[in-house]
Formats: C-alpha cells, structure tokens, sequence
C-alpha cells in the first residue's frame, strides 16, 4: 500500500491562512482616531463605529465618505484601530490601500485629511480625486 503527503501550502490572504495578519487597508492617526471617539461619544445611541469609504461624484471622480454606524455591512471588512471599529467596503479597500487620516486643525480651520498614495490627480478644491 503506497501512500502520499500532500505538502502544505501557506497563501498570504488572512482568510485562508489566520497565521497572516489582517492589514487594514486606510490608517488613522491617533489624532483622528481620538477625535472620532470624540465625536461618537456625543452621539445617541453611541454608534458601533466608523465607516470610511470612496463614492463616486466631484470634479475629479471620487471623494471621500466618513460616516458612523451601527453594525457592519455584508460586504464589509472590519478593522479595529486604537480601540475603535472601522467599516470599509469591499469595492472603496482598493481605493484606500495605504491611506493615512489624520485629524489636523490649523488658523484656516479644522477637518479630517486623507493622504492616499493611489490619488493619480485631486481636483482644484481638494474635496475630490481621480486614480
């Protein structure tokens, strides 16, 4: 009788192989991250947590959507981030591979900032960009 191994195959995507780590595709500062806690806490209910996405629209094609909820969607990864839950859909992940938000407040005024290594081109008003 012959027998036969079958050799182990190792795959980097974290839900087939859970010894890979879950990389969040967009990143929050600490700044941001306090600042979105801050602003969840004022709310009631409390919300479950942030969901950060890409819509289509503005001069340049896209813009950036940041919105509290209550639960996850069907489509959604959940990524925990210095105690918060962040929902990002699966369509805006490959548009938010390796974004920083960060929270800035300067005498012009205050707000989130995106900084996407993926924006090929942002138009004049700097609410919209193209990939």
């Amino acid at each position: 009788m012959a027998t036969t191994t079958v050799p182990e195959v190792k795959t980097n995507i974290p839900e087939v192989n859970p010894e890979v780590p879950k990389v969040p595709p967009v990143s929050l500062t600490s700044s941001a991250a306090s600042k979105v806690k801050e602003i969840m806490g004022q709310q009631t209910p409390v919300p479950a947590g942030l969901r950060i996405g890409v819509v289509g629209g503005g001069c340049s094609g896209f813009s950036y959507s940041m919105q509290f909820e209550n639960a996850a969607g069907m489509m959604d990864k959940t990524f925990e981030m210095d105690g918060l839950k962040v929902f990002v859909d699966a369509t805006s992940v490959m548009y938010l591979n390796g974004c920083i938000v960060d929270y800035v407040e300067t005498l012009e005024g205050a707000g989130f900032k995106f900084e996407n290594p993926n924006v090929k081109s942002t138009c004049g008003c700097g609410s919209s960009f193209n990939v």
